[in-house]
């Protein structure tokens, strides 16, 4: 992969896709049917137990009929307590391919007051369910998914960027949550839906996105993506357009989930958290979307670190999560 701009660059640009013209009838069209659906869920007590939560498998319908799973912690009632309304909460999402991780991490926010619920996508590492009809390729990614589907109502994020914000609905919903006291995180492809739900659910306080997925996918491209997170996009027009004659139809339809595209229509304040040595997820398809952000914002740079575990970085997402 090429290397990246420098700094001084990525603080200006602004991206090379492109935003498709009805982009913003796209997404309210979408929230439309978003809108329609309802906030029923249903709870099932996991096998795991702790003394400073009560864990939950939660369960919900989503846009087109999807079963969508997620792992729900609270802060432990004593018995008979009716539930505090007023406290916190933060809505996690994952990274590409795997699923809404292991308890232990829930637990601690809600040793903390703060209750979270942890989103699986449809389809990856989790048991949410993917009922998406399309034409078109389903190996090598999601993000091609539906690509070669005549609607763009039928690309696979689509659906998963309304799960977010319906995610988000249901917690703020929850008895012991405050609906203005609710964050959004997540990493990689999970700090890409965390952009997204913050665009979609205006209501979220706080997005912490950490070297998010999902934006930018031409620059991405021109980056030799064979060896980052984007290599679907060299397979698609490797096996599906080897000529390139559908490349701008490709990107257009590509734009309505891009991040860069959503991200100004969030309202809460947002940590965005970049390694400018990152190749999986290039910190200039980051500032793309970073850079159209017009709510309060900063941005926190790792110069030697890439797309990896970064130091300090959850402790600063727990203690920025637990003061809202």
């Amino acid at each position: 992969m090429d290397r990246d701009m420098p700094l001084r660059e990525l603080r200006d640009y602004n991206g090379k896709s492109p935003r498709p013209d009805d982009f913003d009838a796209y997404w309210e069209r979408a929230l439309a049917e978003l809108d329609a659906q309802p906030l029923d869920y249903e709870l099932v007590p996991a096998e795991m137990t702790s003394p400073a939560a009560e864990c939950f498998h939660l369960y919900f319908t989503g846009v087109g009929g999807a079963r969508v799973h997620a792992k729900y912690v609270r802060p432990k009632r004593r018995t008979g307590e009716e539930p505090a309304a007023n406290g916190a909460g933060v809505v996690m999402f994952h990274g590409y391919s795997c699923d809404s991780g292991d308890w232990g991490e829930k637990i601690l926010y809600a040793a903390c007051g703060v209750s979270a619920l942890a989103l699986d996508c449809r389809g990856q590492g989790g048991p949410s369910e993917d009922n998406l009809r399309t034409s078109g390729p389903t190996l090598r990614g999601h993000i091609i998914r539906g690509l070669e589907d005549k609607s763009p109502d039928n690309l696979y994020y689509r659906n998963v960027f309304l799960d977010t914000a319906q995610a988000a609905r249901i917690l703020m919903n929850m008895p012991e949550v405050d609906e203005n006291r609710v964050a959004a995180l997540g990493y990689s492809q999970g700090g890409a839906l965390t952009a997204a739900c913050a665009a979609l659910e205006p209501r979220i306080k706080l997005a912490i996105p950490v070297y998010p997925f999902l934006s930018d996918y031409r620059r991405a491209w021109e980056m030799e993506v064979v060896t980052s997170a984007y290599e679907e996009l060299s397979y698609y027009f490797r096996w599906f357009d080897p000529q390139h004659k559908r490349e701008e139809e490709a990107f257009r339809k590509l734009g309505y989930i891009d991040i860069q595209n959503l991200t100004d229509r969030i309202r809460g304040r947002v940590i965005w958290v970049t390694g400018l040595t990152d190749t999986v997820c290039p910190p200039s398809t980051q500032f793309a979307a970073y850079n159209k952000i017009t709510a309060d914002k900063e941005i926190v740079l790792l110069y030697e670190h890439g797309h990896e575990w970064l130091p300090g970085i959850g402790d600063l997402a727990l203690k920025e999560i637990c003061a809202l």
